[in-house]
């Protein structure tokens, strides 16, 4: 018998869920992770919106959202066939370790643009970012159904995923802060995230040792693109490969969502950084809080009703977030009665105003977690034992050939938008579109695991 058939067999003898210390481990890995991720690159993306005083802006958010994605389909193929070689657990602690070396680097070069108010040290170390999160994916994703049981993986993934999200939130929220109270100094943020690193790297240690999948895996220049083992599985898997599409073209929408959350804060609403930010991070709420109730409402299937609600729920709250209207809805009334402006925010040109898009945001969020949970698992489950770091990989490629693709779609629609004189938030519309085709016509059988 194999070392791993009898990892496999033994796994019945694996502690719970919420008591294992390796998958504790695991999660509060991928938590300081995500919140460095997401605390640097919502920075950058602030920075890559500028509204000046006639009203007029400029936004490159299209141009770092694709520096981001690059690295990610360079890298992820090699990772993957790392992942499946030499264990998923090495690679986790390789990759935190590298996550300290480039959150100093950041600091670096927040320090630069300080002086300069140049992008481009920010968008190396964005890119060396990517790279770093290239790798992390397959075995992060990989190394679930290696050292859970089978049983486990629907709340493993919803409690993972929740977590996350709520890292997204704090990341999220903490770039706007930072940006608010550090405008010249924002690289007082790296040294936290330097801090976050080291500890992340430290619970990566807890992490139980799983044994490669494959060592005896060869090396071949497929493995930087997709290897053709993988192609004839994907020709022969129909419902495998429809889940990777539809994953890609998931991505295409949400790499866009963060960049038109922030377009519809800055440039719509005329909310500052911080404020701008709360928009994004309220999103992960809504989004954690699917996941959750996602991993508990499919304990032990892969349930894809679930997933239409999630697309459906998705379309009508971007639907709404989309209505333009003209006016000032941005005010309060305090304890006295009288309409007080909220802080932060200028003229609202958008229906909802500032409260309103922060309700709907949760809302979408939510739906986007019921969509998540079930594709997740099921590319997670489907491939066999020894092919699954590499098909997480190949699944990341995919990903980010759409996350990379927003990046330039959202510039053409901009273009689009602002040659029209129409208002920012009609990015949304655009964005729900490219989620109508998979909610009309994928409708997949649900799965027992």
């Amino acid at each position: 018998m194999s070392t791993l058939e009898s990892a496999t067999t033994e796994s019945p003898a694996l502690p719970s869920l919420y008591s294992d210390r390796s998958f504790l481990g695991m999660t509060v890995t991928q938590f300081f992770g995500a919140f460095n991720d997401n605390l640097f690159k919502q920075l950058i993306l602030l920075l890559s919106i500028t509204v000046v005083a006639d009203g007029s802006s400029v936004d490159q958010q299209g141009i770092a959202t694709l520096i981001f994605s690059l690295p990610f389909l360079l890298v992820t193929g090699i990772a993957g066939y790392l992942a499946d070689r030499l264990g998923k657990r090495g690679i986790i602690v390789s990759c935190k370790v590298a996550e300290i070396i480039i959150m100093a680097l950041g600091g670096v070069a927040f320090a630069l643009y300080s002086q300069s108010a140049s992008l481009v040290s920010l968008y190396v170390v964005l890119f060396l970012m990517g790279a770093q999160s290239g790798f992390f994916g397959p075995a992060k994703y990989g190394i679930l159904p290696e050292m859970l049981r089978d049983e486990d993986l629907p709340r493993a993934n919803g409690f993972i995923l929740m977590t996350t999200f709520v890292a997204i939130i704090l990341g999220t929220v903490m770039a706007g802060l930072l940006l608010d109270y550090f405008p010249n100094r924002t690289w007082v943020g790296s040294v936290a995230c330097v801090v976050i690193a080291v500890i992340g790297t430290l619970s990566s240690l807890f992490v139980r040792r799983v044994p490669p999948a494959n060592p005896d895996l060869q090396l071949q220049a497929s493995a930087f693109a997709v290897p053709p083992d993988m192609t004839k599985m994907l020709r022969q898997d129909k419902p495998l490969l429809m889940a990777v599409l539809v994953s890609s073209l998931f991505w295409l929408m949400a790499g866009m969502f963060p960049a038109a959350i922030n377009a519809l804060g800055k440039i719509v609403l005329h909310a500052d950084d911080k404020l701008t930010s709360m928009l994004n991070g309220v999103v992960s709420i809504g989004i954690a809080l699917g996941c959750m109730l996602g991993g508990f409402i499919s304990r032990g299937k892969v349930d894809f009703r679930l997933m239409r609600v999630g697309a459906f729920g998705m379309i009508a709250c971007l639907a709404v977030l989309a209505i333009p209207a003209d006016g000032d809805i941005t005010l309060l009334q305090d304890n006295e009665g009288t309409m007080q402006r909220l802080p932060g925010l200028g003229e609202s040109k958008q229906w909802l105003g500032y409260q309103g898009s922060l309700v709907l945001l949760i809302c979408a969020g939510m739906f986007t977690g019921f969509f998540a949970v079930p594709l997740q698992v099921f590319m997670q489950t489907r491939p066999p034992d020894d092919k699954k770091g590499r098909m997480i990989a190949v699944m990341n490629q995919a990903n980010w050939v759409g996350i990379a693709i927003s990046g330039v779609l959202y510039n053409w629609f901009s273009i689009l938008i602002e040659s029209q004189q129409w208002s920012r938030s009609i990015m949304f519309l655009f964005v729900g579109a490219l989620m109508l085709p998979v909610a009309l016509f994928y409708h997949p059988r649900n799965e027992t695991l």
